[in-house]
């Protein structure tokens, strides 16, 4: 492109320009703001449920038991056992001597616990204990909230009454925009 028609482009973008911003100028001349009386404004309102965990908490008892080897009950065992194991040991010769003496001190282990039990009714005791516990739950609860999406406010202006919705109340005035055109 050759200087000249560069130089036309620039000036007709420039004309452009102006004539853009000279419209604008004019349509924020004629533009003014006034106030009007506010007759009502109302809030507009929505209902929304919220939902909120809530942490329960309360004490359980709990009952365990604990079985404890009644005294005695353990050497009596063993001594029956010992006891048997000499006397099995009495019997057979080579391998058949072997398996007498485990035979004899099963055998003898057998009624050492016998013996216990009898004399002190069992082999283990059981105790009951009983101990607090706390359990605790989250729960979901729901309430109704109400939320204010904004206001209808109805004004007058010139006599003329106006209605418009509005994100806040704005008090006793309303402030209007007034555009004054030509008619026609």
């Amino acid at each position: 492109m050759d200087t000249n028609a560069m130089n036309a482009r620039r000036v007709m973008t420039g004309l452009v320009a102006v004539s853009l911003l000279s419209v604008v100028s004019a349509q924020a001349a004629a533009a003014q703001y006034d106030y009007a009386r506010v007759i009502s404004s109302e809030p507009i309102i929505r209902y929304v449920t919220v939902t909120t965990p809530v942490r329960e908490c309360w004490q359980e008892t709990e009952y365990y038991s604990v079985e404890r080897p009644v005294p005695g009950s353990g050497v009596r065992t063993l001594v029956g056992a010992v006891v048997g194991g000499v006397i099995g040991h009495q019997f057979g010769s080579g391998r058949g001597n072997d398996a007498a003496t485990v035979a004899g001190s099963i055998i003898g282990a057998a009624i050492g616990n016998d013996s216990a039990k009898r004399r002190y009714g069992a082999s283990h005791r059981t105790t009951e204990y009983a101990r607090p516990v706390e359990r605790c739950e989250t729960r979901m609860t729901s309430r109704q909230e109400e939320r204010i999406d904004g206001y209808r406010v109805v004004y007058r202006y010139h006599g003329q009454k106006y209605e418009t919705r509005m994100p806040y109340d704005p008090g006793r005035e309303i402030r209007v925009r007034v555009d004054i055109r030509p008619a026609g």
